[in-house]
């Protein structure tokens, strides 16, 4: 972390720590004027741009702006192919700085245990090992375009059973060895700016 940023989170106020976390809208982070901190836009997007124009909701409901649509996160996967999958994040990014977006939300490295998970489109693998070599490439490409991703959804968030209230309960080896392994990975071997915390 730079000096500058350690600098400006020294200053901020307990509420002004909470209002930028919680966000402002839908896709927007708060600005602090006091401390001028501009309002920046995120968007749903591991494997391609979701942007709204007018009308933004959560469920995408309304129109989005054209993008590109690249295959699942799953099916990436399944081609092993880090090259690749460092450029997929690179078109991302591109597309991200073309519109005004400074991250993207994703990639996705759950694991996969349920066949019945609604996100397993978007999680990149059943095997911690994959899950976090693509992540990394991801990560990288999308951010060698100057945008940020946000790694997701930290962690053990691999049902749809009470998504939202479910409490997930692990022992510490298996939570190690099999659910944050691709989190670990992808964090120390390209610093997304951002994790996205999951619902359990």
């Amino acid at each position: 972390m730079s000096k500058d940023l350690k600098k400006i989170i020294k200053k901020m106020t307990l509420e002004e720590k909470a209002d930028i976390c919680s966000g402002e809208g839908w896709w927007y982070t708060k600005k602090l004027d006091r401390l001028d901190i501009p309002s920046i836009m995120m968007t749903d997007g591991p494997h391609g741009l979701r942007k709204q124009g007018d009308g933004t909701d959560h469920l995408g409901i309304n129109e989005s702006v054209e993008a590109i649509c690249f295959p699942t996160e799953s099916a990436l996967a399944c081609s092993w192919d880090k090259d690749l999958m460092k450029k997929v994040g690179e078109a991302l990014g591109e597309e991200c700085q073309a519109e005004d977006v400074s991250i993207i939300l994703g990639p996705g490295v759950n694991i996969k245990r349920s066949p019945l998970c609604g996100r397993n489109f978007e999680y990149l693998s059943e095997d911690p090992f994959l899950a976090s070599e693509m992540a990394a490439n991801y990560i990288n490409g999308v951010q060698s375009q100057g945008v940020g991703t946000s790694l997701k959804h930290y962690a053990v968030n691999n049902q749809e059973h009470r998504r939202m209230s479910t409490s997930a309960e692990v022992d510490e080896r298996t939570l190690r060895e099999i659910y944050l392994a691709a989190f670990e990975k992808a964090v120390k071997e390209a610093q997304p700016w951002t994790v996205m915390c999951a619902y359990n």
